[in-house]
């Protein structure tokens, strides 16, 4: 048994094979969360709109998400005729990859396998605005008009409200003084969480965050590419089987993604009552996520039109404010320090 344990210490100390099993265990998690997710939100608006929601696959139907999951595999590949096939088919696996790539600089304890990168905060937010590039190249490559008419309200949505979200995630990073999610999350040590201190500025920036992030993720209120009077997917139109079925897997791995990240910036990430641990991190990014199922089986959508208006005429202004709201308050603190 000794050799077996001292075998298997050898090979952990390989450092690529280390970062390997690392990183799948991760995904595996992810994945699962992302599965518990999309069960969570059946059963939830189920409730909300007085039906059972999924009950025949499994006790309470907890295996209804894996029935999905194979069906989806068995559905046959097709693709019309006029698409830019490579680039149609091309498309969903970068989608994934996108959305899972974030998830390298975005840790969930304070030394976790997720790079602890000096500028944090920004690569986080710069890889999951990667996505416009596929959701851009899915409408195009259709060679459907309803699907690209849903690209591009997709690609002006995430451009508009990547301003205000990236605006509001500066109010943390001045309140800490730097850009790296692990000295954020320790400048919030004993309850001093972003969101309730300094009171007014941290709050005010956690809902604006929290609001760009359910546009950036097309969720309801904001979900225009999905308009009900086309009765389309957007750029998914065309769509089915497994490759569809990436699209929706990431929309929710990247909402528990920003989730996490509006944990680590507003919530005290893994600080909480007792032991700090993964489990305080995964509660408040979970909580979180819950609130955004929540917000979608409860408010009605924007029309395209009130939506751009109410990024540039309130949400942009309004981040600025609090960016100056949070300079004005690090040099007050500091100069009474």
């Amino acid at each position: 048994m000794s050799r077996v344990l001292d075998a298997l210490r050898m090979i952990w100390e390989i450092g690529w094979l280390r970062g390997l099993v690392v990183g799948f265990v991760t995904l595996t998690v992810v994945m699962l969360i992302a599965a518990f997710t999309i069960w969570f939100e059946r059963k939830w608006s189920g409730r909300m709109q007085n039906r059972p929601g999924p009950t025949e696959r499994g006790y309470g139907g907890w295996l209804q998400i894996f029935a999905d999951f194979f069906k989806l595999l068995q559905k046959e590949n097709l693709t019309p005729t006029a698409t830019d096939r490579r680039l149609f088919d091309f498309v969903p696996p970068i989608v994934v990859f996108v959305v899972l790539s974030s998830l390298a600089v975005v840790p969930y304890v304070p030394q976790g396998p997720a790079a602890d990168a000096s500028v944090g905060v920004l690569l986080a937010l710069a890889i999951s605005s990667l996505m416009v590039f596929p959701v851009w190249a899915a409408g195009w490559s259709s060679n459907n008009k309803w699907a690209l008419l849903g690209a591009m309200r997709a690609v002006a949505q995430s451009i508009s409200y990547e301003i205000p979200l990236v605006l509001s995630a500066l109010v943390p990073v001045i309140l800490a003084g730097s850009f790296r999610l692990t000295e954020i999350v320790g400048a919030q040590a004993d309850w001093h969480w972003f969101a309730f201190w300094p009171p007014g500025p941290g709050l005010a920036a956690f809902v604006l965050f929290y609001l760009s992030s359910l546009a950036e993720a097309n969720r309801i209120p904001f979900d225009i590419p999905e308009a009900e009077s086309e009765l389309v997917a957007g750029a998914t139109t065309e769509y089915g089987g497994m490759k569809f079925g990436m699209f929706y897997l990431g929309e929710y791995v990247h909402t528990f993604v920003a989730s996490s990240l509006a944990a680590l910036l507003f919530f005290g990430g893994w600080e909480g009552p007792g032991p700090d641990g993964l489990h305080w991190m995964l509660a408040k990014a979970l909580i979180l996520t819950a609130s955004v199922i929540h917000v979608r089986w409860t408010l009605v959508r924007y029309r395209s039109d009130q939506l751009l208006r109410l990024c540039w005429t309130y949400f942009v202004p309004a981040a600025l404010v609090l960016v100056f709201a949070a300079g004005l308050w690090r040099i007050l603190a500091g100069g009474l320090a």
